[in-house]
């Protein structure tokens, strides 16, 4: 058999494997010569002088340099080796040798792209003279297509791009989710991400490519091959689209894949991109992601419970009660002996020397002797003031996570203390020292805290790490971004506090607006909650003095000066504060009543005439059941929207957390009066 069949066969492989793009396997150039010398049957390669026939230094050439140079055809690997149509024509013994090529080459992954610094490969023909004559020797030959050849000092650095391309792609697609890829397109879509058009094309082209590499076939090791395969043959896209992941918009599919908050991620993308007054126009909320919501609503038949109202004394049952005067007995019993005593507000006299009990000694030992109750509803307590709120269709399907479709919201639309509100903002509140500010608008109020070697914690220097002092939560910062807003600084531990004089005070770095102004401190130290407000506005560039104290290790905190505490009374919720008012009904929070108790516990002291102001929020995320988990943030736009209509029926009044320290002044009416101070 002639050996030009066989060189013709390869080089006719070669150009139309050229066509779809040719690159190079992991394989050792020695083994690729070792393979094809050892591939020829008993008595095909005869020696000739010194070595076999076929052991000639051009072909050695071309096997080494071409030999491991694969295509990818209709998502399978093609060898030079594989002859196709003119497997017929080579026969043996060459055609058992290609057969061993392809095996061998087969075997082995794509390396990268196939480069060459020659426009050809391998030499057609050599002569030997000979005594006798001349002797014509043929060779594998081939002439490269100029898209192959390059100079060699640039073959390095354009193999090490491709294949940072290929990982990069490769990684892309297989840690990017397709909820992640719809989500970004329903937020360009909807404008609600800045500048987000300008990347509509790469989104769109990567969504395609993941597709298409979601569609691969096989079982996983097979997958994985044509996955290497399918990256390998879209090289030639934009880098835009094979580059995605290390790009702005890829880091926000990234984010988003890894389960980050969408707020949160679509916060790092702004910031990389938007300028620092940008202002988002639309809630960030995809129509992908509330249609699903809705779906997993409808499916579990949730959809009349979202429609809230306030609940009324009608509502609840006289299980769920801890005490109830006797106006709110007559409507849970219906005992018509009892009638309505009404108690007239009566200012404070002196509190200083009042008993003091704990809540739960407050509820075992004094509620069930009591005959009526009134509590002073103190300036601080403002945010305590609470709502409980019913469903619209009291046949509702209860989607909350405990037993009952009965909710609660406090004044500020707040679930819990400030200090949850810093725990869900990331902030820390474990530690030995916390003072956390909270505010209700878009100004950009910052917390600073001067220690007693004069270093300031604050937005600019946001630790200490002599002492551990952080500020670990900065809201509002650049853009107004949360109406519910807070900062927190903390000590993880005393022992690293210096002793001395600290200074405590809020900064407005940019007021944005005149409403829902002022701000709310609390200080913690040693489990003792010390609690600030500060009703005016805050003027752009001003400081506020909050407090200054002095720390010892022997006698923890003392407060030297703080903000004044305020006794003039004030009008909040048609009740006034600095006096005492009549408590219809003492209850738990409804995710501890029958007996079933789910997360922290509240105590909710229902006062006369107390009337929510405005509409209350109907639920809160943390409340929903862990079915509805994956659309939390559907859920969060949804919760604020479905709000009770204005009511003047309604069971409002105090509430407190018990993972909040506090205090309730209380005047307890029976066999004999007296007033105590119940401790939270």
């Amino acid at each position: 058999m002639s050996f030009n069949i066989i060189g013709k066969a390869v080089a006719q492989q070669f150009q139309a494997m050229s066509k779809h793009g040719l690159f190079r396997v992991q394989v050792d150039k020695d083994q690729l010569w070792d393979t094809y010398l050892a591939s020829f049957p008993e008595g095909s390669n005869p020696m000739y002088r010194q070595r076999t026939e076929h052991d000639c230094q051009c072909c050695k050439h071309f096997i080494r340099a071409v030999g491991g140079v694969v295509s990818i055809i209709g998502g399978k690997l093609v060898t030079l080796w594989d002859l196709g149509a003119n497997a017929a024509l080579v026969g043996s013994p060459y055609l058992v040798v290609a057969n061993a090529m392809a095996v061998l080459v087969k075997s082995c992954a794509i390396d990268n792209v196939f480069l060459h610094n020659e426009a050809t490969v391998g030499t057609a023909k050599s002569f030997e003279q000979l005594v006798e004559g001349v002797q014509t020797w043929e060779h594998y030959y081939i002439n490269l297509p100029a898209e192959y050849v390059m100079k060699g000092e640039l073959i390095g650095p354009k193999t090490s791009d491709t294949r940072s391309t290929h990982d990069v792609m490769l990684r892309s697609l297989k840690e990017i989710t397709t909820d992640a890829i719809e989500t970004v397109l329903d937020m360009i879509s909807q404008n609600s991400l800045y500048r987000g058009e300008e990347h509509m094309f790469a989104v769109e082209s990567f969504q395609k490519l993941k597709a298409a590499f979601e569609d691969l076939p096989g079982s996983p090791k097979r997958r994985d091959l044509a996955a290497d395969l399918f990256v390998w043959s879209q090289l030639k896209i934009p880098a835009s689209v094979s580059r995605i992941r290390s790009t702005v918009i890829g880091t926000l599919l990234v984010d988003l894949s890894e389960g980050k908050d969408l707020e949160d991620a679509v916060k790092m993308y702004e910031s990389k991109v938007a300028p620092t007054n940008y202002k988002r126009p639309t809630a960030l909320v995809t129509k992908a992601m509330i249609q699903k919501a809705q779906a997993k609503i409808e499916e579990l038949g949730f959809t009349s419970a979202l429609e809230r109202r306030y609940a009324t004394i009608d509502d609840i049952t006289i299980n769920n009660i801890l005490f109830a005067d006797r106006a709110a007995k007559k409507v849970l019993t219906g005992n018509v002996f009892d009638e309505l005593v009404a108690a007239v507000p009566e200012k404070v006299k002196s509190l200083d020397k009042v008993e003091e009990v704990s809540i739960d000694k407050f509820i075992s030992d004094i509620l069930p002797k009591a005959q009526s109750l009134e509590v002073m509803f103190e300036n601080r307590q403002a945010c305590n003031l609470v709502s409980l709120i019913a469903p619209v269709d009291p046949t509702a399907k209860n989607m909350f996570k405990w037993g009952n479709n009965f909710s609660w919201s406090y004044a500020g639309e707040l679930a819990d203390s400030i200090k949850e509100r810093v725990k869900r903002a990331g902030g820390k509140v474990d530690g030995d020292f916390r003072a956390s500010l909270s505010w209700y608008n878009y100004d950009d109020l910052d917390l600073h805290l001067i220690e007693p070697d004069k270093n300031e914690i604050f937005f600019g220097r946001k630790t200490t790490a002599r002492t551990g002092g952080q500020l670990d939560v900065d809201m509002n910062a650049g853009s107004g971004t949360s109406r519910s807003a807070v900062e927190n600084i903390t000590y993880p531990t005393r022992s690293r506090m210096l002793e001395g004089m600290y200074k405590l005070f809020v900064n407005n770095y940019s007021q944005r607006e005149t409403a829902n102004v002022g701000f709310e401190v609390e200080l913690e130290f040693d489990g003792v909650v010390h609690s600030f407000a500060y009703a005016p506005a805050v003027r752009n560039g001003t400081n506020v003095i909050v407090a200054e104290f002095k720390y010892t290790h022997k006698n923890g905190i003392e407060i030297v000066k703080s903000l004044p505490s305020s006794q003039t009374g004030k009008l909040l919720w048609n009740v006034g504060t600095q006096i005492f008012h009549k408590v219809n009904v003492v209850m738990l929070s409804p995710n501890h009543w029958d007996g079933k108790p789910v997360g922290n516990k509240h105590y909710f002291f229902m006062l006369d005439g107390c009337l929510n102001e405005g509409k209350a929020r109907g639920f809160f995320n943390e409340f929903l059941t862990d079915k509805l988990n994956e659309h939390r943030k559907v859920f969060e736009v949804v919760g604020s929207k479905m709000k009770t209509d204005e009511s003047d029926r309604q069971l409002s009044g105090l509430g407190f957390s018990s993972t909040q320290r506090n205090h309730l002044f209380c005047r307890v009416k029976g066999s004999f009066s007296r007033t105590v101070k119940v401790v939270f």
